[in-house]
């Protein structure tokens, strides 16, 4: 099976570097993929948004033969979900690693402090304690030394989606910041956090605890799950 992997922000392709081994060591294809914006420090980030990061996501899969699977992790997910929208019919399951599918009109984080055309990585400060456990000094101070500024329309931007097929892709949620007894429990409730998740028709969960970065503080238990989610997909 391709795999193709879609980091969140401020990350590029390398970020999936621990987590692939054990996809590729069962056989299946990993792709992960810099997307737009992110390939370097220096590189431009004027004039992309949620629409390029999508389309560059489309592009990977109409590249290969037959269906796929999409890993998406935080801000990913909203992006896999728009190439879920756009090619219902190639993609055979939807992977969100503590993230989740991102509705019609809604943005993946308008929230975060833009620097003119993007939005570099917060102190750490500048997040719940719970996106950080299990990151120590040693993996902040890597994960600071890589992290490129995410373009500011890919968080600001609204989704737009078009095609109700995307309900029709099974999904698995990698839950790591929250149980995923708590997500089932805002689902059943119609918390509108995963109003869009409610609506698939296929969806499982797997709990990963940890926080918000699975592929630094557990990159092979992740490659791991992974690894169930794609082999239960038919």
């Amino acid at each position: 099976m391709d795999i193709i992997l879609v980091p969140g922000f401020w990350l590029d392709a390398s970020s999936w570097a621990e987590v692939t081994p054990p996809l590729a060591a069962a056989g299946h294809r990993p792709h992960p993929i810099t997307l737009p914006g992110l390939e370097s420090a220096d590189a431009a980030r004027s004039g992309i948004g949620l629409k390029e990061h999508i389309n560059a996501v489309v592009e990977a899969v109409d590249a290969l033969e037959g269906k796929v699977v999409l890993v998406g992790h935080s801000g990913g997910g909203a992006i896999i979900h728009g190439a879920v929208d756009a090619r219902p019919d190639r993609v055979a399951r939807a992977i969100y690693v503590d993230s989740g599918p991102l509705g019609e009109g809604g943005v993946i984080n308008d929230e975060l402090r833009a620097d003119g055309d993007e939005v570099p990585l917060p102190p750490w400060e500048g997040f719940e304690d719970a996106d950080l456990v299990d990151l120590d000094d040693g993996l902040r101070a890597a994960f600071r030394a890589r992290a490129v500024p995410e373009p500011k329309g890919v968080a600001y931007d609204r989704q737009h989606l078009h095609d109700e097929r995307r309900y029709t892709v099974p999904a698995t949620v990698i839950a790591c910041q929250f149980p995923s007894s708590l997500l089932q429990e805002w689902m059943d409730s119609g918390h509108p956090f995963v109003a869009e998740l409610g609506r698939i028709h296929d969806v499982e969960f797997m709990d990963l605890p940890t926080g918000h970065w699975p592929q630094f503080t557990k990159p092979a238990e992740l490659g791991q799950a992974i690894l169930r989610a794609v082999d239960r997909t038919n």
